[in-house]
């Protein structure tokens, strides 16, 4: 089965902070950097500045889309490393769809809730849907603490999009 891949990092040690903000939705775009040397792969050019269209430069919020190369089955994957930080309850995570409503419309899945626990907070996450090279995808992330956004640093995020591009319709 053909399978379009790609894998990005972003790393505070090599990157540096990345500021977090909040959108409207109460989420954070996650950004990656775009020449990034570690585990980084993108021979689709998937994660390219000009992609869909526009012009990015890290760390700008285009930089945290994935602009699928084909139409297909993706299977999402997502890894996100959060600095210990006392003041959060809560650390959400979603998938989203168009997340900056340049094409099709902003449409979030799979979001995921969960308690903080003691010390660092290490998240994996995965999710499977349908993708289509005019719709971007993207990681949004919120630490929070009685309903409200707070900035927790991040330490580590990576995100992974493999697309099965032989999928059968009837």
């Amino acid at each position: 089965m053909p399978v379009a891949i790609s894998s990005l990092k972003y790393e505070s040690a090599h990157s540096g902070a990345q500021k977090i903000t909040y959108d409207s939705d109460g989420y954070h775009l996650v950004r990656f950097p775009y020449a990034a040397a570690e585990e980084s792969y993108d021979p689709w050019k998937m994660h390219d500045p000009a992609g869909g269209g526009g012009t990015s430069s890290y760390p700008d919020a285009r930089s945290g889309l994935i602009w699928p190369s084909h139409d297909g089955w993706g299977t999402l994957s997502a890894l996100v490393f959060w600095k210990a930080d006392g003041r959060a309850t809560e650390y959400r995570a979603r998938f989203v769809r168009d997340p900056l409503n340049l094409s099709t419309r902003y449409d979030s899945t799979a979001t995921t809730d969960i308690s903080a626990t003691g010390g660092g907070q290490y998240r994996s996450y995965t999710w499977q849907m349908f993708v289509h090279p005019g719709t971007p995808v993207g990681l949004k992330i919120s630490a929070r603490t009685g309903g409200n956004g707070i900035a927790v640093p991040l330490i580590l995020a990576e995100l992974k999009l493999a697309i099965q591009t032989d999928v059968l319709t009837p």
